[in-house]
C-alpha cells in the first residue's frame, strides 16, 4: 500500500481528494488534473493512479499515457499538460526553495537546511506545495508538525 500522509487523513479512505503522491506523480509526468476530472474516475482508478509506479523515463510516459487515455475517456476532454521541471525543487535536498523559507517565517518557524535535507523528495514535495498562496494552507502547519518541523507550536 502507498504512504499518505497524516494530515490527508480525513480523505484518504474514499480517495474524494487527489494524494500528495499522486499530486507528485502529476507534476513529474506533466499532468494537470482538476479535481472535478478525479472526481470522474471509479475507486479502483483512483487507487491505480496511486500504486502505479511513475520513477523512470519508461514509468513516467506510461503513467502520463495512461492518464491521458483515462481522463479522456472519463470526461471526454484530454487533460491539460503542464511543463515538466527538469530539475523539480523537491528532489534537491541541499536548496531549501525561497518560497518556503516565506511561508516558514509567517508561520514564525524556522526550517533550516539541514532538516530540509533530511526529508523524503516527497515529504519535500508536500511541504512545497501546501505553501503556495491559497494551496490548502490549513494543512501547512499539520504537514510540519507530521514531519517533526518548527516545534509542538504547529500541532493542532
Amino acid at each position: 500500500m502507498a504512504d499518505f500522509f497524516e494530515f490527508e487523513a480525513d480523505f484518504i479512505d474514499s480517495l474524494r481528494c487527489i494524494p500528495m503522491l499522486v499530486r507528485c506523480k502529476l507534476d513529474t509526468c506533466g499532468i494537470k488534473l482538476k479535481l472535478s476530472d478525479w472526481s470522474h474516475m471509479t475507486q479502483f482508478e483512483r487507487e491505480a493512479l496511486v500504486e502505479l509506479p511513475c520513477s523512470t523515463e519508461t514509468e513516467i510516459q506510461a503513467y502520463r499515457e495512461h492518464l491521458q487515455r483515462l481522463i479522456l475517456q472519463r470526461t471526454g476532454k484530454p487533460a491539460a499538460e503542464l511543463p515538466i521541471e527538469p530539475h523539480p525543487a523537491w528532489m534537491d535536498a541541499t536548496t531549501l526553495p525561497a518560497s518556503l523559507q516565506e511561508k516558514t517565517r509567517e508561520l514564525g518557524v524556522t526550517l533550516t537546511p539541514q532538516q530540509w535535507a533530511t526529508l523524503t523528495p516527497l515529504q519535500r514535495f508536500a511541504l512545497i506545495k501546501l505553501s503556495r498562496p491559497g494551496h490548502e494552507n490549513e494543512n501547512f502547519p499539520k504537514a510540519m508538525a507530521e514531519f517533526e518541523l518548527g516545534g509542538a507550536e504547529l500541532g493542532e
